[in-house]
């Protein structure tokens, strides 16, 4: 039975791999990020996936871990998804989500 994915609006429609890769590879347009780490990127997803869900997932559950990925790989990325994926509706809530993301990446230097 297909994966199928829960939308913000509670619509329903099947998991599309192309849409994702999409997504990701318009995040990570003009970075310095190749076919193949965004494909590896919808890969883990996937395994993910069908490890975890049965039928049904909810797609911010799918978003959360696109960007569990793009984080680890570029900043900009992850920014570009998070912009669309958590709909910031002003600057401020677009300038937490860096300010987020500098204090991850200086503590995870430092335990390094």
């Amino acid at each position: 039975m297909p994966l199928v994915v829960i939308k913000r609006d509670g619509t329903r429609e099947p998991y599309d791999r192309n849409k994702l890769l999409s997504g990701i590879a318009t995040a990570c347009r003009k970075r310095p990020i190749s076919a193949e780490k965004i494909e590896s990127i919808v890969n883990k997803v996937e395994d993910i996936l069908s490890d975890k869900y049965q039928t049904e997932i909810k797609s911010s559950e799918v978003g959360r871990m696109v960007l569990d990925h793009l984080f680890e790989i570029d900043e900009v990325s992850y920014v570009r998804f998070a912009s669309v994926y958590r709909k910031f509706s002003n600057a401020d809530k677009f300038t937490k989500e860096l300010t987020k993301i500098r204090k991850e990446r200086r503590c995870k230097k430092k335990h390094r």
